[in-house]
């Protein structure tokens, strides 16, 4: 029975997202995986037997150098059989050259097929959390994602490419050791099973300890691993806010609880080799007492014994290694639960089985009594039966309180999310009937804090437009206007971007953005607050460029900045997720309502500004 996660931890949150609980048994999933390397394993199953055929012949060289290679010479004296030794010499040289030739290849082996199904598996998993839904980044932690993708993958390879063949070595010296000792004398073999059974009893038990741990110490990696990620992200916030310090308690705490499940592992675990190490002393002494009884009766020669206890320690070796098996086991197995539960969650946002051919679009959108929450249990929608008509070609600004729905509206409209009721439409045709990609190559949205990859200007534009060259990249950006800005960059249009962008200013991130959509060249753009956040003259900037972006297109512009907005054809105010007011400009003053309380409010606003810090000036010198 699976132990549930506990309510409001990580893994009860993926479990969520995933719709069941993390399965505890993975091989019948894991073994699929190694179908594409599987003659690769052939040939290292076919490597260790030859290894352990090379190890097993040792001591029959031993036997016979005992039993033949001393000869009787006189009265109480030995001679060396100085032919035979050098033979049998030869004969161990020759063993010892083909256990390294034989595990070098084999290594080669297994590592060139882990490297295979490790990497198939990441991008497998890399594809598959590219396709899922943004609801779930709403929800999972980057960094338990990344240790998914990363520790977990990793934590595989002992168990599907390394742990097989060392299992069949350790079985194959067991079964061949047993049968060679039952060839030589069954009394032998009898001293030696009277172990088994113990050390089976003790294998089970260790492994049942050592997969619960493995469990709970991957569950603390993951925690300590998200929270690293978090950290690199929000770094300028916690050194702004002075929280380094506690950020850092948080840390060490999560690498304590990270360090006790090791510690616990260790203790649990560290009685295993101690216990092998008894029983095999055991049955030592016991081979030595029955050796030495049937030395004495003329039963088993001196070199029957010497190489039996050869074979007893090939016999016990392999079962004192089980403890190290098994733990690799437990770790692999732990990863794998992990990295399936994350391919078990399925995109929440599916294309139909039947989608609407790709067309021209005109790039009219309705809104027809649209309904929607976040949250399916949340008391009140963020939506609610919300009516509007978008006209081809049309400039629509939408305006309204913080929190009542505009942004929304972008992701309902791009299908990050799926209206609950009601249906978006995109030239009459509800936009779930399009594929998803066709959809968002016709809809262009250039948000507030757009992201920029890692590369040069001329990289991210490219990712609007793969084939095209250098100069049709830059021609694009001297139509918006941005190459007065762009091309002052200490290396122009080659300058290096930086992770996320943070090299250039928001202003030339934003203009950077504006190019990209204009490539792309959509027949419905989206701006969300795309002039917010950036000074008065990047605004004057960016706006031409919208301008010349906006033209010919249908156009939806979400804006705080209310005078950024008064030369769009319509206006739609939303509150509590519907429009309250739809019109030009001037007829929305002149109604008196919202809009033009919005507007004196904004105006207000950035009156009082100029006022308000001259104050607080004035009162921090006073």
């Amino acid at each position: 029975m699976n132990k549930p996660a506990a309510p409001g931890s990580d893994l009860a949150t993926e479990e969520a997202l995933a719709g069941q609980a993390m399965r505890r048994t993975a091989w019948s999933r894991l073994l699929p995986l190694l179908r594409p390397v599987r003659a690769h394993i052939a040939a290292v199953v076919l490597l260790e037997v030859l290894l352990v055929a090379s190890i097993f012949v040792r001591p029959w060289f031993v036997r016979v150098l005992v039993d033949r290679g001393l000869l009787p010479a006189g009265v109480g004296g030995w001679r060396l059989d100085w032919p035979l030794l050098w033979w049998l010499g030869a004969g161990l040289a020759a063993t010892w050259v083909a256990r390294f030739a034989l595990a070098g290849a084999a290594q080669y082996l297994a590592g060139s097929a882990a490297i295979g199904v490790l990497n198939d598996l990441r991008v497998r998993a890399f594809a598959h959390v590219q396709a899922l839904s943004v609801s779930y980044f709403d929800r999972a932690r980057a960094g338990r994602i990344m240790s998914r993708l990363d520790r977990d993958i990793d934590g595989l390879e002992p168990l599907l490419i390394q742990g097989p063949p060392e299992l069949l070595s350790a079985l194959l010296r067991c079964v061949l050791a047993g049968v060679l000792l039952w060839h030589i004398a069954p009394p032998l073999f009898y001293s030696l099973a009277a172990v088994i059974v113990p050390l089976a009893a003790g294998t089970w038990l260790f492994r049942r300890l050592t997969r619960s741990n493995w469990a709970r110490v991957a569950e603390h990696r993951s925690g300590y691993t998200a929270h690293l990620v978090e950290t690199v992200t929000g770094v300028q916030l916690l050194q702004q806010s002075g929280r380094q310090q506690a950020n850092l308690l948080r840390y060490q705490q999560l690498l304590g609880l990270f360090s006790a499940a090791m510690l616990r592992g260790g203790v649990t675990a560290g009685w295993f080799a101690p216990y092998a190490g008894l029983l095999s002393n055991l049955a030592m002494a016991l081979l030595l007492m029955v050796g030495a009884h049937g030395l004495a009766q003329g039963q088993v020669t001196a070199g029957q014994i010497i190489e039996s206890l050869f074979y007893v320690m090939l016999f016990l070796g392999p079962l004192q290694e089980l403890g190290d098996l098994f733990e690799r086991h437990a770790a692999g197995m732990a990863s794998a639960e992990r990295i399936f539960l994350l391919l078990d969650t399925a995109p929440e946002i599916r294309d139909r089985l039947v989608t609407r051919a790709p067309a021209p679009v005109r790039g009219q959108v309705d809104f027809e009594q649209v309904r929607f929450a976040y949250r399916a249990d949340a008391q009140a929608p963020v939506i609610r039966g919300l009516d509007l008509r978008v006209r081809a070609g049309e400039m629509l600004a939408i305006v309204g309180p913080t929190g009542h729905g505009k942004s929304t509206l972008v992701q309902l409209l791009t299908r990050f999310y799926d209206v609950q009721q009601g249906r978006i439409a995109l030239d009459g045709v509800d936009v779930r009937d399009y594929a998803q990609h066709d959809l968002r190559r016709h809809i262009g949205v250039v948000l507030q804090d757009n992201v920029l990859f890692t590369g040069t200007i001329l990289d991210n534009l490219r990712l609007a437009s793969p084939a095209a060259s250098d100069a049709v990249l830059i021609d694009a950006a001297r139509a918006l206007g941005a190459d007065e800005v762009l091309e002052r960059l200490p290396h122009g249009y080659h300058t290096e971007v930086g992770a996320l962008g943070r090299r250039l200013s928001h202003g030339q991130r934003q203009l950077v953005c504006l190019v990209r959509a204009y490539l792309a060249d959509p027949a419905v753009l989206v701006l969300d607050e795309a002039t917010s956040a950036v000074d008065m003259h990047s605004e004057r900037r960016i706006s031409r460029a919208l301008r010349c972006l906006c033209a010919g297109r249908t156009s939806i512009v979400i804006a705080h900045r209310l005078a950024t907005i008064r030369d769009a054809d319509r206006i739609a105010v939303i509150r509590d997720g519907v429009v309250a007011e739809l019109g030009g400009h001037d007829a929305l003053l002149a109604q008196d309502g919202l809009y033009a309380e919005l507007y004196r409010s904004h105006d207000g606003v950035i009156a009082a500004a100029p006022a308000a810090c001259a104050a607080a000036v004035a009162g921090a010198a006073g």
